[in-house]
């Protein structure tokens, strides 16, 4: 009797009164509507292609803070939601560097004010940390090409911040507190050079307690309009069993995708993924490869892929459940 009793406690820890899990809770709230909103927003004209630095690229900022508060997701840090920092170029250099706002750097020509954003759900290690993050600036107005001089970037990365967003709403409704503390991270200025994520690990006080850092950047095009299943999926090449866990999760879940798995000993190109791989911090990232609006002003959001987002941002959210819970 005693061994039923538990039995029946159990089933009732882990499920709810529909007999889903936490977990699927999560999973089931992800969707394109909600995809679809976030990237009409962000890659709308009203916005001027978000360049880091100018007032657009705040109203971008302010806008992702307003998810996090309604979502009742907490500001990592106690002065709130946005990290604040400064970017400068000096002369005759071609890229900025990054300070905190005290510090003073003479001879720039060029400085603008940066601000990361930062939210967390507490998990019951708290001195442990899994960080899912995507930069949410782009290149401004640039040149024209086919009579368009906004860098909209639908792609680029608006689909990114879309999933980071869902993932964090997920865990909120999953109403399960994780065993690792998570950080969602929205970065500045990673069009100037990754600014806001190396700032974000440079002057972190807990590198060597960040388990695993998810990458979002790119994740809602078709290179090949012939394979619109098509994702890679890039991992740090010592820990096979984040390419394991992504296949049995798009199996169990049926869900529509054919990766490009990728193990990779150090992931140092192409995103924000380099300053953690550089301090050696295991990293997951999804990416739908380069498309011919990449850097342009067509990345419109009429070109995004809706069934192949929502696909990888469950994906994601599974391999995001799988390292705060069992990794």
């Amino acid at each position: 009797m005693k061994t039923i009793l538990l039995f029946i406690a159990a089933f009732f820890l882990l499920y709810d009164a529909n007999g889903q899990n936490p977990k699927e809770i999560g999973l089931e709230s992800i969707n394109i509507r909600t995809a679809e909103s976030i990237i009409y927003f962000l890659s709308h004209d009203v916005l001027k292609g978000r360049e880091a630095g100018t007032g657009e690229n705040g109203i971008a900022r302010e806008y992702i803070i307003s998810q996090l508060m309604d979502m009742g997701i907490k500001p990592m840090e106690k002065e709130g939601y946005a990290q604040q920092f400064e970017a400068y170029r000096s002369v005759g250099a071609r890229r900025y560097k990054t300070t905190t706002r005290t510090d003073t750097v003479p001879g720039y020509t060029n400085k603008l004010s940066l601000y990361n954003i930062l939210a967390t759900i507490e998990g019951e290690k708290t001195d442990e940390y899994i960080i899912a993050g995507a930069h949410y600036d782009h290149l401004g107005i640039g040149k024209v090409v086919d009579n368009d001089s906004i860098y909209n970037g639908a792609d680029d990365n608006a689909s990114g911040v879309s999933a980071v967003l869902q993932i964090a709403k997920a865990f909120a409704l999953s109403g399960e507190k994780p065993k690792r503390t998570l950080v969602f991270a929205f970065w500045d200025g990673e069009e100037k050079g990754q600014l806001g994520s190396s700032f974000f690990v440079n002057h972190c006080k807990y590198p060597d307690k960040i388990k695993a850092y998810l990458n979002f950047d790119m994740i809602g095009r078709n290179n090949d309009e012939s394979k619109p299943k098509h994702v890679v999926y890039l991992y740090t090449e010592a820990y096979p069993e984040f390419g394991e866990n992504t296949r049995q999760n798009i199996q169990r879940y049926k869900l529509i995708l054919e990766p490009e798995y990728k193990a990779w000993d150090k992931p140092v190109t192409g995103s924000d993924q380099v300053p953690f791989a550089l301090k050696n911090i295991p990293i997951l990232w999804y990416h739908t490869d380069g498309h011919p609006d990449y850097h342009k002003p067509g990345d419109h959001i009429d070109k995004i892929n809706w069934q192949k987002l929502l696909n990888i941002t469950k994906a994601a959210y599974l391999n995001t459940w799988f390292l705060a819970n069992d990794f």
